[in-house]
């Protein structure tokens, strides 16, 4: 009978991913996650047979990862809104090596496109459906707010990643949760200010 795979290809994923968050995409080579397993470079080859076929696969892997640890987990959908932006910051500052892989163009497998792409994801898209009947608003209206809180975190938590900027976590929440309700405050929809600043401490402290 043939001997049984000992170095599968999620194994090899998963120890490069590690290499990944803990040292960075420079430090992921073939060699490196060998050093991870603690086998031969045989195993990884003979999985992958290139570099190339294996950042492919870290592309994915590193994106899954990062989608999960992002994954609202209230279905109220200002409060999820605000746990994504949340979770984002958290990537960010907990996981710089692979915020900058996935979201600051080190991985040129992994492209969202254009300012539609926010807007035409499909997670975000059902989102932005709950937001805008949520708050009375124009779909228009939900799509600019939602882009513009992306674009605007994403900006930020980068400029920390860069050591551009340097800032807390906490002090990085509380600019982001100013810039949304001062958008929120723009859409002329009835709101309760100081519920949402109630859910939003709420969401801050899970």
């Amino acid at each position: 009978m043939p001997r049984s795979v000992q170095i599968t290809k999620e194994k090899i994923l998963t120890a490069a991913l590690d290499v990944l968050i803990r040292e960075g995409y420079s430090a992921v080579s073939i060699k490196s996650i060998a050093k991870e397993l603690k086998c031969s470079t045989q195993p990884i080859a003979w999985q992958f047979g290139n570099m190339d076929n294996m950042r492919e696969a870290l592309t994915r892997e590193a994106v899954t990862y990062a989608n999960q640890k992002m994954m609202p987990t209230s279905t109220n959908c200002i409060e999820a809104f605000w746990q994504i932006g949340y979770a984002y910051i958290n990537l960010a500052f907990d996981t710089p090596n692979l915020f900058r892989f996935v979201y600051m163009g080190e991985s040129r497998n992994y492209c969202r496109g254009g300012f539609n792409s926010i807007l035409t994801d499909r997670g975000n898209a059902v989102l932005i459906d709950k937001l805008y009947q949520y708050l009375n608003i124009s779909r228009e209206q939900a799509d600019i707010l939602f882009q513009r809180m992306i674009v605007y975190t994403h900006g930020i938590v980068s400029l920390v990643v860069a050591g551009v900027l340097n800032c807390t976590r906490e002090q990085v929440y509380s600019i982001v949760k100013d810039f949304g309700l001062d958008l929120l405050s723009l859409t002329g929809a009835n709101l309760d200010v100081q519920a949402i600043i109630s859910s939003i401490t709420e969401v801050i402290s899970q």
